[in-house]
């Protein structure tokens, strides 16, 4: 009786062993690293920074699971295989989000060159009023909002502004010509919200240059 009873004691420590020196899973682990730096190499970090920071924090947490796994004299990597999927997956969200970010910054900078190609091809065509061609009447006023910084530091004076209508009546394109800093942007977005009827030479709208003066007084 006694040496059956030794037996199963040594039996539960032999399985005991084997489940100690359970192996960490290397495939899982492995993937996991190689979607994180997937992601990290997509530009992630530009273009889906919360995804890459998930999936990097999943990462850690997995690296931290296998390192405190190391110091155990009985080891279990069950937790350790969860965090690793789930650091792939994180992974892989973060360069799906990245390929979709790059798409978006790309259309967006495309259609920002092509309008300002279109503003060039109208202020090249645009012609100044004189002559058979009448000035512009406005049918669309908006007065420049007076920035608060401007007025506490007593900045005042008038902005010159050259701006291109479209033949459509509508501002295309504003730069400033006569510059005050601090009033600047409050003269060129009221001016570009500005609408005019179309100006007609021969019967035909077309665009036309003129320069505008925004006063700002105190």
């Amino acid at each position: 009786m006694r040496v059956i009873v030794r037996f199963r004691a040594v039996a539960l420590g032999l399985a005991v062993t084997v489940a100690g020196c359970a192996s960490p899973p290397a495939a899982e682990v492995d993937a996991a690293k190689a979607a994180v730096d997937r992601a990290a190499t997509d530009h992630a970090d530009q273009y889906a920074a919360e995804s890459l920071k998930a999936a990097q924090d999943a990462r850690a947490a997995l690296d931290a699971e296998l390192k405190a796994q190391e110091g155990k004299l009985i080891k279990s990597y069950d937790k350790a295989k969860e965090l690793a999927v789930a650091a792939k997956a994180a992974g892989d969200k973060a360069a799906a989000d990245a390929v979709a970010g790059k798409q978006k910054a790309d259309a967006v900078a495309a259609k920002q060159k092509a309008d300002a190609a279109a503003r060039e091809k109208v202020r090249l065509a645009a012609v100044r009023p004189g002559g058979r061609i009448m000035p512009p009447k406005k049918i669309k006023d908006v007065q420049p909002v007076y920035p608060a910084l401007a007025q506490s530091a007593r900045v005042s004076g008038e902005v010159t502004i050259e701006a291109t209508i479209g033949s459509d009546g509508k501002v295309v394109d504003a730069k400033v010509v006569r510059s005050i800093p601090l009033l600047d942007e409050a003269a060129l977005t009221a001016v570009r919200q500005w609408e005019y009827l179309p100006t007609m030479l021969n019967g035909v709208p077309v665009p036309v240059l003129v320069t505008v003066t925004i006063n700002f007084a105190r």
